[in-house]
């Protein structure tokens, strides 16, 4: 393996029980079993340990595509802003004007754009489009909806282009309540820093009005037909209610981060509830993409010690093993991620994974590609559940701190029901490559090991 650094005697003879209860991924048939778990279950989670790793992202798209087209699935929900997201929702679904799958993603431009915007999702996007043009009917087609809430201005602007469109008034009334947000600045941060620092008045009251007058409309729209009809109506809702938590959450920013964090995971966990009511009478089955961070259940991991949750353990707590999270891991290559934050994406080069770790762990069974089923009783699963580190990597890649920055301790068969190792993976390739992420980094070993 590329990188290996010296892995412990102990580690190694531990290694061989886990790679006798490994599943070898050779082919694509030999995820089969782990589709056919899968795809029993009403919601799947699945992660990433990074949000710049080629493999990861190409992989959890590929067992999307088959658990759309094998076990019914209706929706996938991602770790993206919603207005955002409804836009390649509406090209998916063959209801936009956009010419094609790029255009249909040009609205992930803030940082970090690529998440969004990189060759896989790009291809994933066309492979949906073409699959839902074969549906005879458009309740039966497959959607793409944002779970996030970072988008609180672009929210604003959605909901009152919606009501401008259906109902003058109300758009009306709508904009005298936003118009609070006038006297601070566009930046979100900078409103919850004058709301909580400078103890300026908060647009709390305003923006649950709005949410309030936004769902006093259904019974008005329930008098309309037309599925289209009732999915604008649906996003401007979303929209609405987006933009009242993201208030709560920027002013929360400077209270703490477990306060912060949990207000995000509980929008999403909202957001992804308000789509199985939404969708099929609430038999949807629906499919998650994010971060392992937010899919693995909290409460097997050191966050839980600090007083947060996440969506993974909220999921559980009320689907129960009608959930299905899978995990992401990789020991070393290359990730797109920035220096810092708002700063442009690199090609960085991963270091070895750290001693004592899950990665470095699985490194040591020499086997390039497998996933473990973590739900199984076997001598695999009561090795690992034996706390561990475990590397997560977000948009930012801090090499100098990487202990501190990158690591936690966690039980992986607590937080996942299976996880997929891929030892050596390469960087997520974005739609816009800058000259910083085409100087990709050498590795450690140059000139030597050319």
């Amino acid at each position: 393996m590329k990188g290996s650094a010296k892995i412990d005697d102990k580690v190694e003879r531990d290694a061989v029980v886990i790679r006798r209860d490994a599943h070898e991924i050779s082919s694509a048939s030999d995820y089969d079993a782990l589709v056919e778990m899968a795809g029993a279950a009403q919601c799947v989670l699945i992660g990433e340990a990074s949000h710049g790793t080629h493999e990861f992202y190409a992989t959890r798209a590929a067992l999307t595509r088959r658990l759309i087209a094998e076990n019914g699935f209706y929706a996938i929900g991602l770790e993206a802003d919603w207005p955002d997201m409804f836009r390649v929702h509406r090209f998916v679904q063959g209801r936009s004007e956009d010419a094609d799958a790029r255009t249909a993603l040009s609205d992930f431009r803030r940082f970090p754009g690529w998440m969004w915007r990189n060759t896989v999702v790009l291809e994933f996007v066309e492979w949906l489009r073409n699959w839902n043009t074969g549906r005879k009917t458009p309740d039966t087609r497959v959607g793409m909806y944002g779970l996030d809430l970072y988008s609180m201005h672009s929210s604003i602007e959605a909901v009152l282009r919606y009501l401008d469109q259906t109902d003058p008034a109300a758009a009306r009334r709508a904009r005298d309540r936003y118009a609070c947000f006038e006297h601070f600045s566009v930046e979100p941060q900078l409103y919850g820093h004058a709301t909580v620092v400078r103890g300026k008045e908060p647009c709390e009251d305003e923006v649950i009005a709005q949410l309030v007058d936004v769902r006093r409309k259904y019974a008005d729209f329930n008098s309309r037909d037309g599925h289209v009809a009732e999915e604008e109506f649906f996003s401007a809702e979303q929209n609405a209610r987006l933009v009242m938590n993201a208030e709560r959450y920027y002013r929360s920013m400077f209270h703490g981060r477990d306060e912060s964090w949990n207000l995000r995971d509980s929008h999403m966990l909202e957001t992804l509830s308000e789509l199985f009511a939404h969708l099929d009478g609430g038999q949807a089955k629906i499919i998650v993409w994010a971060h392992n961070s937010h899919l693995g259940d909290a409460r097997a991991t050191e966050m839980s010690a600090r007083g947060e949750w996440n969506l993974g353990q909220l999921v559980r707590e009320r689907l129960g093993s009608r959930a299905f999270a899978i995990g992401f891991s990789t020991y070393g290559g290359t990730v797109t991620a920035a220096s810092d934050w708002g700063e442009p994406a690199e090609n960085k080069r991963l270091r070895p994974a750290w001693p004592g770790s899950y990665e470095e762990f699985f490194h040591a069974t020499r086997l390039p590609r497998f996933w473990l089923d973590l739900r199984a009783d076997n001598a695999a699963t009561s090795l690992l559940r034996h706390e561990r580190l475990q590397r997560a990597i977000g948009v930012i890649c801090r090499p100098e701190t990487e202990r501190s920055s990158h690591y936690f301790y966690a039980r992986l068969p607590e937080q996942f029901d299976a996880m997929i190792h891929l030892d050596e993976t390469r960087a997520l390739e974005p739609l816009e490559r800058t000259s910083q992420w085409e100087r990709a980094e050498l590795p450690e070993t140059y000139p030597e090991g050319l």
